[in-house]
């Protein structure tokens, strides 16, 4: 899920954060109503407010979806458009996803990425690897970061291995690569990118051709327009306050949100990025923060294509079903699809 903030009645059933036994833990010591909840002994509580699901798919979603375990912390799952399983010759755009919740909730197998990701493979013909990386506060950054990197790697020796490779592999087409994710799932994406493009390590094995940013989560000390203007968190999944929470409990102990991790902007390390694609939404607090990432970025020579979908807030096309954000998804997967494929 991205970057939200908003109530809901639900307890959390993992006895082992806590439970219904608060007390034995101290007090809150960072909360979001209905997420996240932070002891004064470390033990954190995840509500389980969006259900979880496995990777099968009905036929009728045109995919195939299915979970590769990388080690005790982190797996992925993949899928496949039927296009490309029916043809043994078919290779596609490779797409890396990384899930939003602030760096602190979220899952790869929440239905609404699920759901999402599933009509992205379809839609937007491509081979989707959707990362369930570390949370935080039990594992700041970088860890998200280092785990992102870990997978990339990961799928280059699943192709360049002498042993050969899973068969899925064969369908990936590692000269046209794309990193992308929503809110802090963008984050991510941003700096796997500018840790890949930096090292020069993959390319001979890679080819990252793109970025795709969905509702970034970027923050500093000093506050945009669209950040004051709170009455636009009633018309967005995410809130000032929840936002310098979850930066609290992401970024390193005693880190501003000046930190380049959370406010690039004065870094020229995103000078070697490929083409990006930064979306946008109108209520969203972000906006005006996205729109100067972006000016930053074409300021650096790269080619950046920004869109703000107009009259829907902060993660709509996971969060919101209305007829207005039905719409803006089908614009958002066209445009994906001409991105990947053009």
């Amino acid at each position: 899920m991205a970057t939200i903030s908003f109530p809901h009645n639900h307890q959390s059933s993992d006895s082992r954060r806590g439970g219904s036994h608060h007390h034995r833990h101290g007090p809150v010591v960072e909360e979001i109503e209905g997420l996240i909840k932070v002891f004064n002994d470390g033990c954190v509580e995840r509500p389980p407010i969006v259900p979880t699901v496995s990777p099968t798919l009905h036929p009728s979603a045109k995919a195939t979806a299915f979970d590769i375990k990388l080690s005790n912390d982190t797996w992925t799952r993949v899928y496949i458009p039927d296009a490309a399983a029916a043809s043994p010759s078919v290779t596609l755009p490779l797409l890396v996803y990384f899930h939003g919740g602030g760096f602190c909730v979220g899952s790869a197998a929440w239905s609404c990425y699920h759901d999402f990701l599933t009509s992205l493979a379809v839609q937007a013909r491509c081979v989707v690897v959707s990362v369930n990386y570390r949370l935080a506060p039990e594992h700041r950054l970088p860890a998200a970061y280092d785990d992102g990197v870990n997978v990339v790697t990961w799928l280059v020796k699943q192709q360049t291995s002498n042993g050969g490779y899973p068969s899925w592999v064969s369908k990936c087409n590692l000269s046209n690569v794309y990193l992308a994710g929503d809110s802090a799932g963008a984050n991510i994406a941003y700096q796997v990118a500018v840790r890949i493009t930096a090292s020069g390590k993959y390319v001979n094995t890679l080819n990252l051709k793109g970025i795709i940013l969905i509702h970034p989560f970027f923050g500093g000390e000093s506050r945009t327009s669209s950040e004051k203007q709170q009455h636009h968190s009633k018309s967005s999944a995410l809130t000032l306050s929840a936002s310098d929470a979850y930066w609290r409990l992401a970024l390193p102990r005693g880190a501003s949100r000046d930190h380049p991790w959370c406010n690039p902007l004065g870094s020229s390390a995103g000078a070697k990025l490929p083409t990006t694609m930064v979306f946008m939404a109108e209520f969203d607090i972000l906006k005006e923060r996205n729109l100067e990432m972006c000016k930053v970025m074409r300021s650096h020579g790269k080619r950046v294509e920004g869109i703000v979908h107009g009259g829907v807030g902060h993660a709509f096309h996971i969060l919101d079903n209305s007829s207005v954000s039905r719409d803006r998804i089908h614009d958002m997967m066209c445009r994906l699809h001409n991105f990947i494929h053009p």
